[in-house]
């Protein structure tokens, strides 16, 4: 691990808060409190880790912002006896890990740094991801579904009959979709569609 690896706590709960401050007070990992994500958003760092509580909306905010900013950090995700769904939930959004509240100071700096190892191995990867869900993120539900069906290999035609509409309306919906995504060509809409995890 790094020295002074700066960890960046988003979290709600002022006491959460300040407990988790003070369990990792004197270790090698300085940790910057924030109320919310709006918060964090407008002091954006340049790098560190964020570990956020999972009140199933924040994980998400950040990682959007990342998007738009064509910058990746790794997240943890945390929470008090968070369910299985909540957790996979978190990581399928894009965090890099997860930890249940409460947490010891060595359970946690053991996350730190298994999250900064795999940040080096996945960044570039989690980045991309992170820029192409910003690029669908753009897209309406109709639109969205016109591309999976693009994705899936199925003509105008199909797709208008399996969503109930005109090939002529899929035409739209696919122009407007390669537009708002900034891409060329069909092509490039399906690498981001996978590059997002919208396809597989």
């Amino acid at each position: 691990m790094n020295n002074g690896t700066s960890l960046f706590l988003v979290d709600g709960d002022v006491r959460r808060r300040a407990a988790i401050s003070h369990c990792l007070a004197g270790s090698t990992v300085h940790v910057e409190p924030f109320e919310d994500p709006s918060e964090l958003i407008a002091r954006w760092p340049k790098s560190g880790l964020l570990l956020v509580h999972d009140d199933g909306r924040s994980i998400g905010m950040l990682l959007a912002q990342m998007g738009r900013l064509g910058q990746w950090l790794p997240v943890i995700g945390f929470a008090q006896e968070p369910s299985t769904r909540q957790v996979v939930g978190a990581v399928l959004e894009g965090a890099i890990d997860y930890v249940s509240w409460p947490f010891t100071r060595e359970e946690i700096i053991g996350v730190v740094e298994q999250a900064e190892a795999k940040a080096e191995v996945f960044g570039s990867a989690k980045l991309r991801e992170a820029l192409a869900r910003s690029r669908v993120d753009r897209l309406t539900k109709r639109e969205r579904e016109v591309l999976a069906g693009v994705a899936g290999g199925l003509s105008n035609r199909m797709i208008g009959e399996k969503l109930s509409i005109s090939p002529r309306t899929v035409e739209i919906h696919r122009a407007n979709m390669l537009t708002k995504m900034g891409a060329n060509h069909t092509s490039e809409a399906i690498r981001i569609a996978i590059e997002a995890a919208l396809v597989s």
